[in-house]
């Protein structure tokens, strides 16, 4: 299956959610249901259309390429964990859901920092 994501791709939530994650749910079938959706939510949180701005090919930093990569990926890989609880035990499901979203907010605080208007005129 092709992943559907516009930046958030399959081999990103998998290396995200663990060794430990469920088999089933780190597949791209089972990820695709979940990618659109969080990066709607990026866009939504950040008040910015960064899916058009990179699909259209807008020129946008490394920096910020690789914190929509990190926020999509972790968003979703908390997702995987949540699928399945019979992957892994509480306590190790705890850790990795802390530490994903210690990854999303992180990515977020970067990509809030970024000037969408300025992004999409070509003035960064």
């Amino acid at each position: 299956m092709v992943d559907v994501g516009i930046y958030t791709k399959n081999a990103d939530i998998q290396a995200l959610a663990g060794i430990n994650a469920g088999a089933t749910a780190k597949l791209t079938a089972a990820t695709d249901v979940y990618v659109l959706n969080v990066e709607a939510i990026i866009d939504v949180d950040t008040g910015f259309d960064w899916s058009s701005a990179w699909t259209a090919g807008t020129i946008l930093d490394e920096t910020l390429r690789n914190a929509l990569i990190q926020a999509g990926a972790s968003r979703c890989a908390m997702f995987v964990v949540n699928a399945d609880l019979t992957a892994m035990s509480g306590r190790e499901r705890e850790t990795i859901l802390d530490f994903l979203n210690s990854v999303y907010d992180g990515s977020i605080r970067i990509i809030k920092d970024k000037d969408g208007a300025a992004i999409m005129k070509g003035e960064t």
